[in-house]
């Protein structure tokens, strides 16, 4: 109910005609009891690439939706819209009844996170149709090469596109061009070129997109191709495909030019246009921002809770609570998000961001919660210098500042 609040208040902030661009993701929240409901040993995914670690967590799946004011070259902040649990089954004992077992590789297939993410996909689908201000916007869906697969194209609802990675050997093919006049109709045409073949086609064209990246503008050289089929999506399913050439980067200024990798985008909707095609996706890094600010800064997962309720609840709690915060951000602020400096930063601080940063947010809310309690309007006397005093057990410092700073 409340991320149905979340997604009401980001439709008006964003321009009338313009699709809702999200991002699915799932995520870990580490815990260290066994018998928490949910936690099981999965993969690291900050072990290194040559050795695979194991924690205990449970895991999440999340889908945002972006915040912004155009959709070409602008920047966007994503707002969670739904935060929910996907737990894979306990196994039973080897010596445990068949029926126990059948139950098992039930529920198995039924947890497994492509079917949990279409779920999900499909569930804010429904959620716009509801809304009458919603219903006739398109969803665009940003999702890695983990969700683009036959489950998740498959179960696509309407009025809904999904973006996603392709491997570079990806074997597609071209619509065919007529059927044979007895027999099965055909699903598919001669062979394309693979997503690396065409990045390597010295007859296909790049072409430069502008969009924005990475706190600035970019211009990306891509190549595209379709309509095309692959055989994984189903024959009825007609995709675009574009590759986006590898970023040249300086380490230093004197180091030597080196190269990112390149992306393989399939895209179930070949008429959408290019430019808005390669700015939501780009937009998607800001669902690894979300999982940052929730579990380090907002603590979810970290809420020491024991029951199969409370374990689904809490940390949807939390995140519905920062997705609010944000939408306040918004509508406080404005689209540029100037935020007034009426609580000083630390002076070890120095951000060059130029939008407020999640915990910059957090504590102007106190702020602005405790100035009254503590008899503030505004905050310029605060104690800003330390002083040179060699002693500094003699030295008082304010305590109303040493209150809000101590939170900073």
């Amino acid at each position: 109910m409340i991320f149905q609040v979340a997604l009401e208040a980001l439709q008006k902030e964003i321009p009338p005609t313009a699709p809702v661009v999200a991002a699915l993701d799932d995520t870990l929240l580490p815990k260290s009891g066994r018998k928490t409901p949910g936690v099981a040993y999965r993969r690291d995914p900050l072990g290194p690439p040559f050795r695979v670690n194991f924690i205990g967590a449970q895991r999440f799946i999340q889908l945002s939706a972006a915040l912004f004011t155009q959709t070409k070259a602008a920047p966007a902040r994503m707002v969670p819209l739904d935060f929910r649990h996907a737990p894979t089954p306990k196994k039973p004992r080897p010596k445990a009844p068949a029926a126990e077992w059948d139950l098992y590789r039930q529920q198995k297939k039924e947890m497994n996170l492509s079917l949990v993410g279409a779920q999900c996909i499909r569930d804010l689908r429904h959620n716009m149709d509801q809304n009458p201000n919603t219903k006739n916007r398109n969803l665009v869906v940003n999702v890695d090469g983990s969700y683009t697969n036959k489950t998740v194209l498959k179960n696509l609802p309407h009025q809904t596109t999904l973006i996603g990675r392709l491997r570079k050997d990806a074997k597609l093919y071209y619509p065919p061009q007529d059927s044979p006049p007895r027999g099965r109709k055909r699903l598919y045409g001669p062979q394309a070129p693979t997503p690396e073949q065409l990045r390597q086609d010295p007859h296909t064209p790049y072409q430069t997109i502008t969009a924005w990246a990475a706190g600035k503008i970019h211009h990306f050289k891509v190549k595209s191709l379709g309509p095309l089929k692959w055989p994984k999506a189903g024959g009825n399913m007609v995709f675009r495909l574009v590759v986006i050439a590898p970023l040249a980067y300086r380490l230093t200024k004197k180091a030597p030019l080196l190269y990112r990798q390149p992306a393989y985008l399939a895209c179930s909707d070949p008429n959408l246009p290019l430019d808005d095609f390669i700015q939501s996706y780009l937009w998607r890094w800001e669902i690894e921002l979300n999982f940052r600010d929730e579990k380090t800064i907002l603590g979810a997962g970290q809420a020491q809770v024991r029951t199969q309720a409370s374990v689904m609840t809490v940390p949807a709690l939390i995140v519905a609570a920062y997705a609010l915060l944000l939408i306040a951000a918004r509508r406080a602020f404005g689209p540029a998000e100037l935020m007034t400096d009426s609580f000083p930063s630390p002076f070890w601080r120095h951000s060059k961001l130029k939008r407020p940063s999640t915990q910059k947010l957090i504590n102007h809310l106190r702020a602005e919660m405790w100035g009254p309690s503590l008899g503030l309007d505004n905050f310029s006397h605060f104690v800003k210098h330390i002083p040179k005093s060699p002693n500094l057990k003699i030295w008082k410092p304010d305590l109303k500042s040493a209150i809000l700073y101590a939170i900073n």
